[in-house]
């Protein structure tokens, strides 16, 4: 404790200016929570019919009481509720597991894969007397899990294969990587989004039509290939030219070094770049709204139309910043988890 106090006293009050702004930083910091704790906790309604029963008190809770289907589950038939929650227990199922450092084995990556497909199935059903369910009705919060993890999941191979053609020797296929990767970054996602919803249609024949929510999950995948193969480059170019020597000395093909020696230390060393790239990425889903995908955002604000309601937007924006903090800490506990054992790693001479 007495070092403690010694730190706070050679750092925030060696001077009589840094403690005024210590003092300062601390009194503010202080009024911010106990007004978030006032207004959130003591002053806060659980139940009540209306917003306008909550007038004059603090945070009106009891719109996510009252409205936690439709923000959930947006507009998906209630009488097919159990579906998209059974894709919502399956997506964080797999979430779940892929913490675990036993089944880190390339069946998680099948597992993954045949899981994102199954959660698709029944969310459309129309088979074992299943209602078929177009994807008009697909929303909410399994919409945003299944629309985010899938286009990472799709766009990081591409990425990989990116980020290895920028460093081809090839000039054609240095060039044509390096092209896509410039010109994806250097259009904004509501582009894209507007791109494969809007202009695509007009160069496809006339009666063929595609989903407007493969257009938006091929125009995520697509932005994700782009930023994840920086990253993965940077991570190549952070493997010792003498590694890969020293691979092809060893008669490993172009093809062998690169899955067993290259990308392995690569992707180890760009843990924190990837976790903050997905992190990212799974927010921008949010951007689907502006091309008709009912997220779990838009089934948020669609509670707003509810006059009973039209008032609790603080409230429903805080319910879904905390969803979206509780996606970007998983993926963050993830990554910590993986640097753990690079370290490990490392120490043991692995």
């Amino acid at each position: 404790m007495s070092n403690l106090f010694g730190v706070a006293r050679s750092r925030l009050f060696n001077s009589v200016g840094n403690g005024a702004l210590s003092v300062a930083a601390v009194t503010m910091t202080l009024w911010i929570a106990w007004a978030v704790v006032e207004w959130g906790i003591l002053d806060a309604r659980i139940f009540a019919a209306s917003d306008r029963e909550c007038h004059d008190a603090g945070a009106c809770w009891a719109v996510i009481r009252a409205q936690w289907r439709l923000i959930v589950f947006g507009t998906y038939p209630a009488a097919e509720t159990w579906r998209p929650a059974a894709v919502l227990c399956v997506l964080i199922g797999l979430m779940s597991v892929s913490v675990v450092r036993r089944v880190w084995h390339p069946r998680l990556v099948l597992a993954w894969i045949v899981g994102l497909l199954g959660c698709v199935l029944l969310l459309r059903g129309g088979f074992l007397g299943l209602p078929r369910v177009e994807t008009d009705r697909w929303s909410g919060l399994p919409l945003t899990l299944l629309l985010g993890l899938a286009a990472l999941l799709s766009s990081f191979p591409l990425a990989v294969l990116l980020a290895l053609g920028r460093r081809s020797r090839l000039p054609v296929v240095r060039t044509v990587c390096a092209g896509f990767v410039e010109l994806t970054r250097a259009l904004p996602l509501i582009s894209l989004l507007f791109i494969a919803s809007l202009v695509l249609p007009l160069f496809l024949p006339a009666g063929l039509t595609i989903d407007k929510l493969v257009r938006a999950f091929v125009a995520l995948t697509v932005f994700s290939a782009a930023y994840l193969a920086e990253v993965v480059r940077g991570g190549l170019q952070s493997i010792p030219k003498g590694q890969i020597e020293a691979a092809e000395a060893l008669g490993l093909s172009y093809a062998a070094r690169t899955r067993l020696v290259v990308l392995p230390q690569a992707l180890m060393a760009v843990v924190p770049a990837l976790a903050n790239t997905f992190i990212v990425m799974m927010k921008n889903t949010s951007l689907v709204l502006v091309v008709g995908v009912f997220d779990l955002l838009a089934a948020a604000k669609s509670v707003l139309s509810n006059p009973d309601w039209s008032s609790s937007s603080s409230e429903l924006y805080a319910f879904v910043t905390a969803i979206y903090f509780a996606i970007s800490f998983y993926i963050s506990f993830l990554s910590r988890k993986v640097e753990r054992i690079r370290a490990t790693w490392s120490r043991s001479g692995a």
